[in-house]
């Protein structure tokens, strides 16, 4: 079985094509190594998995030193006659679309180019799924979704139009185009929304990877909302489960369309993590307590019945296990970021 995870040098990627790997799978792993963030830390995750950076050609297949199951190509899923021919040539039997502009703040600064990957991307990834489809097509959505929803826990069936940042607004026309294109041409898609993943490996833009850089500096890290916020934080290993169960779940209703909710089902206090973060570092940290940022939300609360009921997804990692390997993880590779 060969599956296309697309983002596969980002946090997510790099951890499901390690799962897949393990299970067997043939892998293709595609990524345009943009610098939103440093893209020394995305060349560091393809190294891990046996792709290295003097290999990785624009458009042309690296396969990996460690394993002969994986191979590696540079693109942007806007190169829509590049990526057609991809799908062309190798057939693909799933796809895990988790490519995407990604951070809710930096989408208030730079909205084009969450346009250009979010929407234009994403609208050739169901193009290429429609004229060679796949057995199923898994994308990332987002919790950010839910905006400002005062109900919680957050349930598929709330409803979800009134995006707070251009980041969620792109998330939900995301959901709204894969189900136009399941309904007109039966393609097999379902789209996860994505709560606050952390572990080793992470995105440097997001709080885990802040906050531990911070006290490892011994600099103030900054606490929005003075503190008073929720999210509902998830181990990677987690997700990346749930991800590879939901991708090989096949759907037993006529509509092949579905959402889902993938997080922990346990918010945690922002302080509450702090704390435990502390206690991996092994440093307190310095605390300088701010507003709500534009765009953010108090509280985050994945209800996810359905994907437990469908495909038996159940998060394994407690909070404190997953800063306990994250933490030792920073502490080793805090030199590469």
């Amino acid at each position: 079985m060969k599956v296309l995870v697309t983002g596969s040098a980002g946090f997510i990627g790099f951890h499901t094509v390690n799962k897949l790997l393990e299970e067997g799978f043939e892998v293709i792993g595609l990524d345009n190594i943009n610098d939103y963030y440093s893209p020394q830390l995305k060349y560091a995750r393809l190294k891990e998995a046996g792709i290295n950076q003097d290999d990785i050609k624009w458009y042309q297949l690296s396969e990996s030193t460690h394993n002969s199951n994986y191979k590696f190509v540079r693109m942007n899923l806007e190169d829509k006659q590049q990526l057609f021919s991809l799908f062309q040539a190798q057939n693909f039997d799933y796809v895990i679309n988790l490519a995407a502009q990604a951070g809710v703040r930096y989408s208030i600064e730079n909205p084009d180019v969450y346009v250009q990957s979010n929407i234009i991307g994403f609208h050739y990834i169901l193009e290429a799924c429609r004229y060679f489809p796949p057995k199923h097509l898994v994308h990332a959505s987002s919790s950010s979704v839910y905006g400002t929803n005062a109900k919680i826990p957050f349930s598929e069936e709330d409803k979800v139009d009134s995006p707070v940042s251009l980041y969620a607004a792109t998330k939900k026309s995301n959901e709204l185009l894969a189900h136009s294109y399941s309904y007109l041409y039966g393609i097999p898609i379902t789209c996860l929304r994505f709560f606050t993943v952390y572990g080793p490996w992470g995105r440097p833009d997001m709080a885990p990877m802040l906050f531990a850089k911070a006290i490892c500096d011994s600099k103030p890290i900054k606490v929005f909302n003075n503190g008073d916020m929720q999210r509902d934080f998830t181990f990677v290993g987690d997700i990346v489960d749930g991800v590879v169960r939901t991708t090989l779940t096949e759907f037993t209703t006529e509509l092949k369309y579905r959402i889902l909710n993938i997080g922990n089902g346990k918010p945690v206090n922002l302080l509450e993590f702090i704390s435990e973060l502390e206690k991996g570092i092994g440093k307190p940290a310095l605390k300088n307590y701010m507003p709500m940022q534009p765009g953010d939300v108090p509280r985050t609360w994945a209800d996810q019945e359905e994907l437990q009921k469908i495909t038996g997804y159940k998060p394994e990692s407690s909070l404190q296990t997953g800063l306990k390997v994250f933490s030792e993880w920073y502490k080793e590779y805090s030199g590469i970021i």
